[in-house]
């Protein structure tokens, strides 16, 4: 699999995350992360992605035939350190897994390679535009 590099997450999507965590609570929240241009721009949410308030199970066989760079999913605490199962997952996921809580705020989340150690992403102020394309190198 060759792995891309990534810059940042665009803020836009970080909100996006945080909202969609908080919406779900108690349950967890899951999904894959797309980048577009070395960014982080895009949450997939799987069919058949089911969650509780212990875990969020993502069936990666219904991921189209496209790149992702990562995954997202939340923890209804405020623990934001990835369980063993966290770091199975991330191991097939990509090299940008990202854990989020409450408050849900740009301070409470954190960003793990696959092997599930920490990793800095920044965030970025990017205009996400309204793309209804995919470039040829996003698909696999």
């Amino acid at each position: 699999m060759r792995r891309r590099k990534v810059q940042g997450i665009a803020r836009d999507t970080l909100f996006f995350i945080m909202e969609a965590s908080r919406s779900t609570l108690p349950l967890e929240f899951a999904g894959l992360l797309r980048a577009d241009e070395e960014i982080i721009t895009e949450v997939l949410i799987l069919p058949g992605t089911e969650a509780s308030n212990r875990s969020a199970l993502v069936r990666m066989y219904m991921l189209p035939n496209m790149r992702i760079v990562g995954s997202v999913h939340s923890h209804p605490s405020s623990n934001l350190n990835p369980s063993r199962e966290d770091l199975i997952f991330f191991s097939r996921a990509g090299d940008y897994n990202i854990i989020v809580g409450p408050p849900f705020d740009e301070r409470s989340w954190r960003c793990y390679d696959s092997t599930g150690k920490g990793r800095d992403l920044s965030v970025l102020d990017v205009d996400l535009g309204e793309d209804d394309y995919l470039d040829e190198e996003d698909l696999i």
